[in-house]
């Protein structure tokens, strides 16, 4: 489906490179900046830092393959090739609805996980895992490695990985047996990095008045850890302009498996503000500037309340990019007020 009605615009984040190192007091002054949006109806951004190269994949809005695109900086991945390096299959498992792929480096080969369903049955969500042992992902062959096999087999998506003390995890979205909401945030430990171990705990489901709008959902989860805390980040409601990130936080020396752990925010953290042209954003990611300190998010969004039909269909969210800042007590600022 192709809708051109996002207004044409260039929005320029200028900022100050270089983190407040909260433990020092220190500053790294390096003028930058970044321009919005940085890639037109990609939904889902996922922005990969590695070995002096950018990656960015994302969902297409026609949801029938996964395209990679590199550059030596963020600015650049808006003119990058999109190569396309793998597509649905005609029938059958991993058909219909290719959503949210993210690109992994692990153990000295690529991984991308993402979700698809089912010609027959589009919504017949699950995670699925390709992988490629060349040393540039753009080369080599993307090898299938089948689905990410879950206890509970319902609607599965947005599965993200991350290490943490010699320990790596598996982070994702998952219906409830009994269909009380669309998805929760569940977590297990891997090994390897296509399996996941027992026990597999929840960490949120959406139970807060600003996750339940038109669907009860909490989704796409990206991970940072930073001043002692691992934080995620999540997205809930439905997808249009009442679409909305919320946080959760536990201490880096924390049981993560324990959900006593986990504390969560009572209120959203970003969301839509009409004055900046920006709504219902979400599905971020984590990456580091050029600086190599100053942390980045990325995003989606659209410039638009009005949808026509189902938000699903509307292809305008787009890529942008924004400084993540840190307030005093070393907990992420996403200046809320602030445009792009």
């Amino acid at each position: 489906m192709t809708n051109f009605r996002s207004r044409p615009r260039m929005h320029t984040i200028r900022y100050l490179l270089g983190a407040c190192l909260l433990w020092l007091g220190a500053t790294s002054v390096v003028a930058a900046e970044y321009h919005n949006p940085l890639v037109p109806q990609r939904a889902d951004p996922w922005v990969l830092r590695w070995d002096g190269y950018y990656y960015f994949i994302a969902t297409v809005p026609e949801y029938d393959r996964i395209e990679l695109r590199r550059s030596t900086t963020i600015n650049g991945l808006a003119s990058a090739p999109a190569d396309v390096i793998w597509s649905k299959h005609a029938s059958g498992p991993m058909s219909r609805n290719i959503w949210a792929p993210e690109l992994h480096r692990i153990d000295g080969a690529w991984y991308i996980y993402f979700a698809a369903g089912e010609a027959g049955d589009p919504f017949h969500l699950r995670m699925y895992v390709l992988r490629n042992t060349a040393d540039n992902p753009l080369d080599g062959q993307w090898e299938e490695l089948g689905r990410i096999a879950t206890p509970l087999d319902t609607f599965s998506l947005d599965a993200t990985t991350f290490f943490h003390n010699g320990k790596q995890y598996l982070l994702w979205a998952q219906s409830d047996a009994g269909g009380t909401y669309n998805s929760a945030l569940l977590m297990a430990e891997m090994k390897p990095p296509t399996q996941i171990r027992k026990p597999v705990v929840m960490l949120s489901k959406p139970e807060l008045d600003w996750e339940t709008i038109g669907f009860k959902v909490n989704e796409g989860p990206a991970v940072l850890e930073r001043n002692g805390r691992i934080f995620v980040t999540y997205s809930a409601s439905a997808t249009d302009s009442h679409y909305a990130m919320g946080l959760l936080w536990a201490d880096a020396d924390a049981d993560l498996m324990d959900p006593k752990t986990w504390h969560k925010s009572p209120k959203p953290v970003f969301y839509t503000n009409p004055a900046v042209e920006r709504f219902g954003p979400g599905h971020n990611s984590f990456t580091l500037a050029e600086d190599g300190v100053t942390d980045l998010m990325v995003y989606h969004a659209r410039d638009y309340r009005d949808i026509e039909g189902n938000p699903l269909r509307d292809p305008n969210r787009a890529t942008r990019v924004r400084v993540l800042h840190w307030d005093k007590n070393g907990m992420p600022d996403f200046r809320q007020g602030e445009g792009d």
